[in-house]
C-alpha cells in the first residue's frame, strides 16, 4: 500500500477520534435530560409531540412493558412500509409511475427496514417512487436507528441505577434520539452532500440523448439513456449516521449520485462510525466512569483494525489468476495495471474514483457495525478480503456496531467475560457494582446463540434447496460463499452482500425477513430484560478482588472472547467458503 494510503487511513481515524468525545458527551446530555445547546430550539417541539400523542414524559417503564412498546411500535412501522409499497401505483409524488412492489418483496423490505438490516432484494431507482423511498424507507431509517438506541440507552440505566424496576420511558427515549441526534446530524450531513453533487429533487427522471447508439438485449437500437433521480441526500445522510445503508440507487454508495466525490466518500464513511463511537463516551459518562467507555472503544478500535489490515493486504494483492492469464499472454499484471492507468492489485469491482484502500475501509467499516452500505462489490474481493467482512458481521456487530446494537452487543461479551473471568479466580463475577447471576448469563447467551443458529440453519437449508442454490451465481465455494453471506448479513442486520447473488426471489425474500425479524428483536429482547435485572440489584462496593474492567489486561481479555466465540461458532462454515476458496487459488 503507497503512503497516500497510510495517510488516508491515518487522517480518517485521527478525525473520528477527536469527534468521539464531544458528540459522546452531548448525547450524555440528551439522554440524561439535560439543558443543551438546541435545547431552546427543539423543547417547545418535544413538548409538543408529547401533548399531541398523549404520551406522560415523566411516566417510567420496566423492561417488560418496554419491550412490549418497542416491538408494537415497529411492527406499525411494518405495516406502514408494507402498505406503501404494495399501494404506491396510486399514491402521490409517483412521478415515474412505479407500479405495486411484489408482496414478497414487500415483506423482505418492510422488515429490513423496520430492523435496520437495510437489506435490498430490489433495485431502487427502478422499484420504489419518490413517496415510498421518503416516507417509508428514510422515515424508517430514523426510527430503527432510534430504536436500538432507545435499548441501549434503558441497558445503560440498568447498569447505573440501583433497586428499581424502571429502565426508562421508551417514547421519549425515542423522541429525544430523532429530535436532538438523528435530525440535526443529518440535516447539517445533507446540506454537505448536496454542495458536493449529490441529488436532491422531486423531478421526474431525465432522458440524455446517447453519443453512440447501441443495441439492447432484444437488438433494437437505443438512442436515449433515463437517468433516474430523486430526493438523494435526505436519505443518503441518515443511512450513514443511522448505520443503516439502503441506498437510494442499486448501486449503493458506489453511484456517483450518492457519493460523487473523494470527500463525500470520506464524510460517508465516518458517518458510518461517528455515533456508534460518540455512544461509548455516552456510556462512560452515564454508569459515572468514563475509563469503561474509553476501555470498550479500545477493543473495537484494535479489533477494527486487525480486520481492515487484513483486507488491506489481501485487496493490494494481485490476482493469481490474473497473473497466470497475464503470463500466458506474455505480459506482467504490474505492466497491465500501468498500461490502463491502474494502481496494483485486485481493482476488480471497485470504483476508480476511491481505489483500493478507501473501498477496504469502507468495506471494513460498514460490515464491523451493522450498516451495509457499499462503494465497491464485496463479491469481487479477493477470498480473504471477503473473508475479514463476512467475520466482522460474524462477530456479532460489536465493533462499533450499529447505532446502539453494537454497543449493547458488546456490553453483552463484557458480561460473559467478567463471568469467565470471576470463574477463574474463584470470585462472584461483577461489572459496575452490579453481581452477574443466573439470569444475565441466560439472556448473554441467547444474545450469543440466536444469531449462530439463524445464521447456519438458514445457510444449510438454503444450500440443499433449489431455490436457495438458483440464487448463487458463481458454483463451488465462491457461490457457497455467497449464500453465506447473504444470510449472515439477513442475521446480524447488516444489510450488505456479496453482489453475484440474486436474492429477490420468494424463497430469499421470505426467509431473510423471518430471519431479520429474530436477529433484530430476539436479540434486544433479552437485553431489556438484563436491563431490568441489573436495574433493581444493589450496588456492591469496590474491594481488593473486584476485577479492573478498564486495564489494559481486560481490555485483551474481552478481545480474546470475542474472537474465540466467534471462531468457535463459524470456522467449520468459514472454511468451506473463503478459506477453500483461497487455497484453491
Amino acid at each position: 500500500m503507497s503512503g497516500q494510503g497510510w495517510i488516508q487511513i491515518g487522517l480518517y481515524f485521527i478525525v473520528l477520534f477527536a469527534l468521539i468525545k464531544p458528540l459522546g458527551a452531548y448525547m450524555a446530555r440528551v439522554y440524561q435530560g439535560e439543558r443543551n445547546f438546541l435545547t431552546p430550539v427543539i423543547s417547545p417541539v418535544e413538548k409538543l409531540i408529547y401533548l399531541l400523542a398523549g404520551i406522560n414524559a415523566e411516566e417510567e417503564m420496566d423492561w417488560k412493558r418496554y419491550a412490549k412498546v418497542l416491538l408494537v411500535f415497529n411492527f406499525l412501522g411494518f405495516l406502514a412500509v408494507y402498505g406503501l409499497q404494495r399501494f404506491q401505483a396510486h399514491l402521490p409524488l409517483n412521478p415515474a409511475g412505479m407500479s405495486a412492489v411484489s408482496p414478497d418483496s414487500s415483506f423482505n423490505t418492510a422488515m429490513s427496514f423496520i430492523t435496520n438490516t437495510n437489506w435490498q432484494g430490489y433495485s431502487g431507482e427502478s422499484t420504489m417512487s419518490y413517496l415510498t423511498q421518503m416516507l417509508g424507507l428514510t422515515v424508517q431509517n430514523f426510527l430503527s436507528a432510534a430504536t436500538g438506541m432507545a435499548a441501549l440507552v434503558a441497558l445503560i440505566r440498568g447498569f447505573a441505577r440501583h433497586s428499581t424496576k424502571n429502565i426508562g420511558n421508551f417514547w421519549t427515549d425515542m423522541v429525544k434520539t430523532t429530535l436532538y441526534i438523528l435530525i440535526p446530524l443529518s440535516l447539517v450531513f445533507s446540506i454537505v452532500l448536496v454542495s458536493q453533487g449529490v441529488v436532491q429533487t422531486f423531478s421526474k427522471p431525465k432522458t440524455a440523448t446517447l453519443v453512440q447508439t447501441t443495441k439492447d438485449d432484444k437488438g433494437n437500437t437505443v438512442t436515449e439513456q433515463v437517468i433516474p433521480v430523486g430526493p438523494v441526500a435526505s436519505q443518503i445522510a441518515i443511512k450513514q449516521l443511522g448505520t443503516n445503508g439502503g441506498g437510494f440507487f442499486n448501486a449503493n454508495s458506489a453511484h456517483p449520485f450518492e457519493n460523487p466525490t473523494p470527500l463525500t466518500d470520506f464524510l460517508e464513511m465516518l458517518a458510518i462510525l461517528l455515533i456508534p463511537g460518540g455512544l461509548c463516551y455516552t456510556f462512560g459518562v452515564m454508569v459515572g466512569d468514563k475509563r469503561q467507555g474509553w476501555a470498550i472503544l479500545a477493543a473495537m478500535t484494535i479489533i477494527l483494525v486487525m480486520f481492515l489490515a487484513v483486507t488491506e493486504w489481501a485487496e493490494h494483492q494481485n490476482n493469481p489468476m490474473v497473473a497466470r492469464g497475464a503470463a500466458e499472454a506474455g505480459q506482467t499484471v504490474a505492466g497491465l495495471s500501468s498500461a490502463a492507468g491502474l494502481p496494483a492489485g485486485n481493482m476488480e469491482g471497485k470504483e476508480v474514483r476511491f481505489g483500493i484502500t478507501n473501498s477496504a475501509l469502507w468495506a471494513t467499516a460498514t460490515t464491523a457495525t451493522s450498516n451495509g452500505s457499499v462503494n465497491s462489490m464485496h463479491d469481487s474481493f479477493m477470498p480473504l478480503g471477503g473473508l475479514a467482512p463476512l467475520l466482522l458481521i460474524h462477530l456479532g456487530e460489536v465493533v462499533f456496531g450499529g447505532v446502539g446494537s453494537g454497543l449493547y452487543g458488546m456490553l453483552v461479551f463484557v458480561i460473559i467475560a467478567v463471568f469467565v473471568a470471576g470463574l477463574m479466580v474463584g470470585r462472584t463475577p461483577e461489572y459496575l457494582g452490579k453481581k452477574v447471576e443466573a439470569l444475565e448469563m441466560k439472556m448473554a447467551s441467547l444474545v450469543i446463540l440466536i444469531p449462530v443458529f439463524i445464521i447456519l440453519v438458514g445457510t444449510a437449508i438454503a444450500v440443499v434447496t433449489p431455490a436457495g442454490i438458483a440464487g448463487a451465481s458463481n458454483p463451488g465455494p465462491h457461490g457457497y460463499s455467497e449464500i453465506l453471506y447473504a444470510f449472515s448479513s439477513f442475521g446480524g442486520n447488516n444489510g450488505s452482500a456479496f453482489a453475484g447473488i440474486n436474492a429477490d426471489t420468494p424463497f430469499y425474500n421470505t426467509a431473510g425477513g423471518i430471519i431479520m425479524y429474530f436477529g433484530r428483536y430476539f436479540i434486544a429482547i433479552p437485553i431489556l430484560a438484563i436491563a431490568g435485572n441489573l436495574a433493581g440489584k444493589k450496588k456492591v462496593p469496590v474491594s481488593a478482588g473486584t476485577l479492573p474492567t478498564h486495564t489494559p489486561l481486560f481490555i485483551g481479555w474481552l478481545i480474546s472472547v470475542i474472537l474465540i466465540v466467534a471462531a468457535l461458532s463459524f470456522f467449520p462454515a468459514l472454511a468451506l467458503g473463503p478459506i477453500v476458496e483461497h487455497l484453491m487459488m
